[in-house]
């Protein structure tokens, strides 16, 4: 992986109007990486993302992609390829009709056979864009944003509407773009995508990052969580604890392993069951959580 950022972003600012949508947001996407840019809603991650594109002007600050301003479109636009949660393809075109007009429009090239192939659409070709069911259509997005292997893609909710076959085919797709060098940024509500996946994510809240980092990097940030159950003549424990409102003992530590080993061993010394007993890491949903709170 190239440490050459693709996209750079320092200082960007966007207001419309009296409202603030992004204040002073700065960072880089590397060469190669998978970067998850996630958010509350109304974040501004969407306007973030449409300012990279090219699509949106900044209101003040600087936006770099590929060494070129979003708006050079002769030099960007070749090397990008997009996949929105809604594309807003004609519906009275065939499948095969829209994807190679995204070639030509992009002016990216590739075979059309290929691609409709790669996303399992080739049954599809001279099917109207009106007559696919939601899934088909996304997978249509998902081709026209992969057509001629650009060297960025962004990933706009691309899950959305999928079945499980389908979702695993398009990551396994992401997956060789990648190691063929693409370099992809991902927006998702579907969190686990990000944790299992992302090499890097920025957490947005109100126009702003409220992190950024890796996966274990964000949830180092939140203790772990041991949860169980506990007689009431149990003797006093040898951790710190909360009882919460259904009377589930808490346990909250950055030493999880350390911790468990010390309330397993306090449970067999006293002969104590520890019904429920649940312990794992902190996931990414709880340091997204962690934002709103």
């Amino acid at each position: 992986m190239s440490s050459t950022p693709v996209i750079e972003v320092e200082h960007l600012n966007l207001t419309y109007g009296d409202f603030h949508a992004v204040r002073d947001l700065s960072f880089e996407v590397r060469r190669g990486e998978l970067y998850a840019l996630l958010g509350t809603n109304g974040a501004g991650k969407t306007s973030t993302l449409e300012t990279i594109e090219g699509h949106r002007t900044p209101t003040s600050g600087t936006v770099r992609v590929f060494g070129h301003s979003p708006g050079d479109r002769r030099a960007v636009r070749p090397r990008m390829g997009v996949m929105l949660q809604e594309s807003g393809f004609s519906p009275d075109l065939t499948v095969r009709e829209s994807v190679g007009l995204v070639g030509r429009l992009t002016r990216r090239t590739d075979d059309v056979d290929r691609v409709l192939d790669l996303v399992d659409l080739t049954g599809r070709a001279g099917r109207r864009v009106s007559q696919l069911s939601g899934g088909e259509k996304r997978r249509l997005d998902f081709a026209t944003a992969v057509y001629g292997t650009p060297e960025l893609i962004f990933l706009d909710e691309p899950t959305t509407g999928l079945d499980i076959q389908s979702r695993d085919a398009l990551w396994a797709t992401v997956d060789r773009l990648r190691e063929n060098g693409s370099t992809i940024v991902l927006t998702t509500h579907y969190l686990e995508e990000a944790q299992q996946r992302a090499d890097r994510i920025g957490l947005m809240h109100q126009g702003a990052f409220h992190r950024e980092g890796t996966v274990s990097e964000l949830t180092r940030t939140l203790p772990a969580v041991i949860r169980f159950s506990l007689p009431a003549s149990a003797p006093a424990l040898p951790l710190q604890a909360v009882v919460d409102g259904d009377g589930t003992v808490v346990i909250e530590t950055f030493g999880l392993q350390q911790d468990l080993h010390v309330l397993l061993g306090w449970a067999h010394d006293h002969a104590v069951a520890l019904p429920d007993l649940q312990a794992g890491p902190t996931r990414l949903d709880d340091v997204f959580r962690a934002i709103k709170s």
